[in-house]
C-alpha cells in the first residue's frame, strides 16, 4: 500500500477489516424486528376477552363493521395494526409511533404536549380512533380500520413496556439471556442457542410471558375469562381513560420490579411476573369491551 510503511499498511488492513466486520455486526442488529407489545397471543386474548363481554347491540356493530374480514372476530382482527408491517408497509410506518407512550421526563408523568407530539402516541390513538369509529357519518371502511386500532391499541397501553419513562425503547435495548425449553418466533431462532436464549425485555413481555403457560388462545382465554370479572375492584371512570390506562402501566414498572438486576435469567422470572401480565390481559379486554359498549351501544 503505497504511502505507508510494510507494518503500517497491514495495521490498516486489518483495520479496514475490523471496520467492514463493526459495520456488518450494526446492520444485522438494525434488521432484527423490534417487539411489540403482547405478540398474537396476547393480543389476540385481549380481543376475545373483550368480545364475551359486548353489550348485544355493541356485539352487533362489531359483526356489521367485521363483515367480510377472513376471521370476523375482535380476537381475528386483534394482529392487523402489527400485520401492517408486512402487508403495508406504509402505513405501518406512518402509524408505527401510535403503539406507545415514553413519559420523557420520566416519572410516569406524562404530558401530551411533550410526550405525544401531532397525536402520535398510543393515548391519543385511541381517543383519535374512537371519535372515527362513533361517528356514523364516516365510511364503513374508516370505521372497519378504527375498529381494528382500537382493539390493537387498548392491548398495547395495558403492555407495560409500552408506557414506561427509560430511554430503553421500551426495554428493547435491555439485553438479557433466558433460559428456556421455549421455542422462540421463527425471525428469533438464530439466537436460540444450547436452550439459552438471547432476547430482550420486552421480548420477555411480549412472548415469553405468556407463552410459558402452555395452553393455546381458547384455552387460555377459558381460564381467564373463569376469573372474578370486573379484573380489579371496582369500575371507574378509568375504564374509559387511555392516559389513565398508560400511567397505569408505567407505576407497575417499578412497583412490581419489571426491570430484573441482571441480564440472566430463568423461568423464575416468567412464573414470579406472569399473573402481572395475565391481570394486564384483563383489564385491557374489560376495558375495551366498555369502551366499545359506549361507543357502538
Amino acid at each position: 500500500m503505497p504511502g505507508y510503511p510494510a507494518g503500517m499498511a497491514r495495521f490498516h488492513s486489518k483495520s479496514r477489516g475490523m471496520r467492514a466486520a463493526l459495520v456488518g455486526v450494526l446492520l444485522l442488529v438494525a434488521c432484527i424486528p423490534v417487539a411489540w407489545a403482547w405478540g398474537a397471543l396476547g393480543h389476540r386474548m385481549v380481543g376475545a376477552l373483550a368480545e364475551r363481554h359486548l353489550d348485544p347491540k355493541a356485539k352487533a356493530e362489531v359483526a356489521r363493521l367485521l363483515a367480510g374480514e377472513p376471521d370476523p372476530t375482535l380476537a381475528g382482527v386483534a394482529n392487523w395494526a402489527d400485520d401492517l408491517r408486512n402487508t403495508d408497509p406504509e402505513r405501518f410506518k406512518a402509524t408505527s409511533r401510535w403503539h406507545y407512550i415514553n413519559a420523557k421526563g420520566g416519572g410516569c408523568g406524562f404530558d401530551e404536549a411533550r410526550d405525544c407530539p401531532d397525536g402520535n402516541c398510543v393515548v391519543s390513538a385511541i381517543e383519535r380512533q374512537r371519535a372515527i369509529l362513533a361517528d356514523r357519518s364516516q365510511p364503513l371502511a374508516a370505521r372497519r380500520d378504527a375498529l381494528k386500532f382500537i382493539v390493537h391499541f387498548v392491548g398495547d397501553v395495558h403492555q407495560p413496556m409500552h408506557a414506561g419513562d427509560r430511554e430503553d425503547a421500551g426495554g428493547n435495548r435491555f439485553q438479557v439471556s433466558l433460559r428456556t425449553p421455549i421455542e422462540p418466533e421463527a425471525y428469533a431462532r438464530k439466537d436460540y442457542v444450547d436452550g439459552v436464549m438471547g432476547t430482550n425485555l420486552h421480548s420477555i413481555w411480549d412472548y415469553y410471558l405468556l407463552r410459558s403457560r402452555g395452553l393455546d388462545l381458547a384455552a387460555y382465554s377459558d381460564r381467564l375469562d373463569a376469573l372474578p370479572w370486573p379484573p380489579y375492584p371496582a369500575p371507574s371512570a378509568h375504564d374509559v381513560m387511555p392516559m389513565a390506562w398508560a400511567k397505569e402501566s408505567c407505576r407497575l414498572i417499578e412497583a412490581r420490579g419489571l426491570y430484573p438486576p441482571t441480564h440472566t435469567m430463568d423461568h423464575g422470572y416468567l412464573d414470579a411476573q406472569r399473573p402481572l401480565a395475565e391481570q394486564r390481559i384483563r383489564q385491557a379486554a374489560w376495558r375495551l369491551a366498555q369502551l366499545l359498549n359506549q361507543t357502538l351501544g
